[in-house]
């Protein structure tokens, strides 16, 4: 399936914001060992929140639904985000990624509806 060139560049602006907040971000120190889901649902929320303003810029924005035992996080995305067919693409390059790099208890990230 072909992108069109209106999403390349959307995409390319969300995942470059990324990459760039990213590289400025607060660290969220991990977590030793596992903790309570509750602990460590708080600490994804707070990386969500570092996250978000680069989603918001597009339209866009991220909601955490859950975070598993298994390491499993479920978000939600909200406006220009839903449906759109970058979306997989900052799931797993800009939010996944910043959350193992930052919490390594998490095991993936997926989108719910």
């Amino acid at each position: 399936m072909a992108v069109a060139e209106d999403d390349k560049s959307t995409f390319g602006g969300i995942f470059t914001r990324l990459q760039l907040s990213s590289r400025n971000m607060p660290s969220v120190t991990p977590l030793a060992s596992p903790a309570s889901t509750p602990d460590l649902r708080e600490r994804v929320q707070e990386v969500i929140n570092l996250i978000r303003p680069a989603v918001q810029a597009d339209g866009g924005d991220i909601e955490l639904v859950d975070v598993l035992g298994d390491g499993t996080v479920h978000v939600r995305f909200h406006g220009a985000c839903n449906g759109c067919p970058s979306s997989t693409m900052t799931l797993h390059n800009g939010i996944e990624r910043n959350l193992r790099d930052r919490l390594p208890q998490i095991t993936r990230v997926l989108s719910v509806p």
